[in-house]
Order: C-alpha cells, then structure tokens, then sequence
C-alpha cells in the first residue's frame, strides 16, 4: 500500500472530513490563540484595539519575542491535536497512517533530512556572509538567545508537523482517494500551502513572485511524501527550514522576529528569496534522497491512480 492508500484504513465519508477540518479549524485559530490573545489584550488599552489587530500588530505590542513565538507555536499545537482527535475518533483510524506507510514512524528519516536541510542552510548563509559580511549584524544576547534555542528546538516543531500533517498527510490522502491518483492532490496541496503563506510579511516586502518559493516549497515536500510513501523527510526538512528561520538569520521584513544570531539589514531579492532555492536548491535535495532512499519509478509514484486496495487493511 501506498501513503495515499492509508486513508482506506479509516472511515472516508464526506462528514467525516468536513467534521474534522472544522476541528482543526477550531483548536488552531480559536481555543489555541486565547492564551497569546490574553497577553495581547494586556498591552493594549481597550478590546477594540485588540480585535482590530492581526498577527504581525501583535507583534508590535511589545510582546517578548520569545514569548511571542512559544504563544504562537501554542496555537499550532492545538491545530496538531485536533487533527490527530480527528483522525483517530472521527475516521477511526491510527495517526501512523497520516505519517507514514511503513510499520512504524521512521525517526532515522526525520533526522536525515533535518541534518541535510540545516546544513545546506548554514553552508548557503556562510557564502551569504562571505560576499557580503556588511549585509549582517551580530545580534547575539546570551539570555533571549539560549531561550529561543530552546524554544525553536522542542516546540517549533510541532508548528510545521501541524502543517505538514495537514497538507501532505491528511489533505493528500483524502484529495488521492477523491480524485482516484496522486497527481491532483500533488498539485492542489502544494499551490494551497503555498498561498496559504500569502498573508506572510515577505510577500508585503518582495511581491507576489516570492509565492513562487512557498508553492515550491510545497512541491518539494508533496513530491517527497510521495515518493518515499511517507511524511517523514518533509516533517525533517520543514522543522530545519523553520529553525534556522528563527535562530539564525532574521530580519525586519521576515515573518519570525526573533533574537537570532544575526539581522539580515540587506535589501532582498525575489531571485535570490525564491527562484535560487526552487529550481537550483530543491533539485538537488531530491537527488540526494533519491540516491540515499533507492527512489525509483518516479512517474510512476507521482502519478499513479489510487485505488482501494483489496488485501487486509489492517
């Protein structure tokens, strides 16, 4: 059985999925936001303020930054829980199956492909800084900094599990057996991950060209679902992706405003933001897994036709 396949493991009909994105919808952006809305109501002088303000106007608040960032990985950790109460209670099916078609959840993957995505990151920041050592600041402060290490490192993650569950686990699979093949959740899951980013800072900043590198983003971890029949090297490749954002290199433009290590004071460039990663970048990180993982059959995998299958589920 292919990853796609594993959603036949559960029940499928349409309430079921209507019922458990409302869920998702309801832990994520209503009970998980009350805690960074308390504090947010703390600074401000009267309720008209707060409703008025957005996720960016909170951070103008003079909330902690490291605060800020655990508050908003809070609400992702309730959009997790819901979609696994949902998988688990309302499909009636093991979360395994939203991860992975292997017997059980590959960590050796997650820590490959976090290892891989964080080196490259760093390797490509190190000839940033060589070219241009003008273009950073030294932003090091001991205390914040440990903290958001710390932060970054055990809680981040669960805000891109929550997304990448979402997207390449549960909305892959259930759009696979609506629509009878990979090709169309593919597709549909990357450009709506993709947009979903839309709202971000840096699309204020640089346009709406640097949606070129979130839908891509999206591709590259869609093709990986597919291709290694789980979501365990996009769940590695996302959470490095994000830590570095935060703990290294910031800047006033980027969606993390943290105490990162340095501030990028350079003016960015869509090129070098969004098409160097997608189409230099991505390729080679699907060669190099391809290589390690043995993929092979590539049009196979990506555009194969889902079908029940007809051997014990279970």
């Amino acid at each position: 059985m292919n990853f796609i396949q594993q959603a036949y493991k559960g029940k499928n009909d349409w309430w079921r999925y209507l019922s458990t994105f409302f869920l998702v919808i309801i832990g994520w952006q209503f009970i998980g936001v009350i805690p960074l809305i308390l504090v947010a109501f703390s600074k401000v002088n009267n309720m008209n303020e707060l409703l008025k303000a957005s996720e960016n106007a909170f951070m103008a608040l003079d909330i902690n930054s490291n605060l800020f960032l655990f508050l908003m990985i809070f609400s992702f950790f309730f959009g997790l829980l819901s979609l696994f109460f949902g998988v688990k209670y309302i499909h009636l099916r093991k979360i395994k199956t939203l991860i992975t078609s292997r017997n059980n959840v590959d960590w050796n993957r997650i820590i490959y492909a976090f290892g891989l995505w964080f080196s490259i990151s760093v390797i490509l920041l190190s000839i940033s800084f060589i070219i241009s050592p003008e273009d950073f600041v030294w932003n090091f402060k001991p205390v914040p900094f440990f903290i958001l290490v710390l932060i970054s490192f055990l809680f981040l993650p669960f805000q891109t599990s929550f997304e990448e569950l979402l997207f390449r686990g549960y909305f892959m699979q259930g759009l696979g057996i609506l629509f009878k093949n990979a090709a169309v959740p593919l597709v549909v899951t990357s450009v709506a991950f993709g947009l979903l980013h839309g709202f971000n800072p840096e699309v204020a900043k640089l346009g709406k060209l640097i949606l070129v590198y979130y839908i891509g983003t999206g591709f590259i971890f869609g093709i990986t679902t597919l291709m290694d029949d789980g979501t365990e090297l996009s769940l590695g490749m996302h959470a490095a992706n994000n830590v570095v954002a935060a703990v290294l290199v910031t800047s006033d433009w980027m969606v993390f405003q943290t105490d990162a290590l340095w501030v990028d004071i350079s003016e960015p460039s869509v090129n070098t933001e969004a098409f160097v990663p997608v189409f230099i970048i991505y390729p080679i990180i699907l060669f190099i897994f391809s290589k390690k993982y043995g993929w092979k059959n590539w049009k196979e995998k990506l555009l194969t036709n889902i079908e029940e299958p007809k051997e014990d589920l279970y």
